[in-house]
């Protein structure tokens, strides 16, 4: 575990030092703090609800793109340079260095998040604040950023060119976003439910309405866990 979390503390500082956190970070809070506060379609005062349903909302979707441009360097850059090579030839196995990553990346998205504590404060004081759910909407976007973190990752494996690994992020992410809703609205069945049981979407909705279920949270923790050992077998066939 040591040796995972300097590989996170060297992921992190190398996001900071070259600007990329901060422009991510900035994005995110422009685009969340828009629709939250000021597209006047839907926003806080345009609703004239105190809560943070918008918010979660637009941070989802936000997510969704922001994950994927910062998973898509960890491993591919790594290969193109061949620093992959040198880094497991060192007493470090291929699961802390997957895991170092992985961890750097939520840790980011963590910070962005908690920027946005300000929006709690603020809504909170508007009007009956449901603290409970706004609580389980942000538990659902960081168990949301894992899943995705872990897909990144593995998108960011297959390959050692960063836009392709970005693309290919975003296409599973679409299978997994899209893909399965539209199927299982359009099934009936068992087949209906395993559709409906395999999307992000379905899961991170039932969170953010305040309802903490054991099935939600082991979806996306396992398809965090899957997305760090497929991402862990794609490096290792590289010693």
């Amino acid at each position: 575990m040591k040796q995972s979390w300097i590989i996170a503390k060297k992921e992190l500082n190398s996001y900071f030092d070259s600007l990329v956190a901060y422009i991510l970070i900035v994005i995110f809070l422009a685009f969340t703090g828009f629709f939250t506060w000021i597209s006047g379609n839907g926003d806080v005062f345009f609703r004239k609800q105190a809560d943070l349903n918008v918010f979660f909302q637009t941070a989802m979707w936000t997510l969704f793109f922001f994950i994927p441009a910062i998973t898509m360097r960890m491993i591919a850059e790594e290969k193109k340079t061949g620093t992959i090579e040198l880094l497991l030839t060192k007493n470090i196995s291929g699961l802390n260095l997957i895991m170092g990553k992985f961890l750097a990346a939520l840790i980011l998205v963590a910070i962005a998040l908690g920027f946005t504590v300000v929006y709690y404060i603020s809504v909170s004081r508007l009007g009956n604040f449901d603290h409970g759910a706004t609580l389980c909407g942000y538990l659902g976007l960081l168990l949301m950023s894992a899943a995705f973190i872990g897909i990144g990752l593995f998108a960011s494996s297959l390959t050692n060119n960063q836009i392709v690994a970005f693309l290919l992020a975003l296409i599973i992410g679409v299978v997994f976003m899209f893909v399965f809703d539209i199927l299982a609205s359009t099934s009936t069945g068992w087949i209906g439910e395993l559709f409906s049981t395999l999307s992000i979407n379905e899961h991170y909705q039932s969170i953010s309405r305040g309802v903490i279920d054991s099935k939600d949270v082991i979806y996306f923790l396992s398809l965090a866990f899957l997305g760090v050992v497929l991402s862990e077998y794609m490096i290792s066939k590289r010693r």
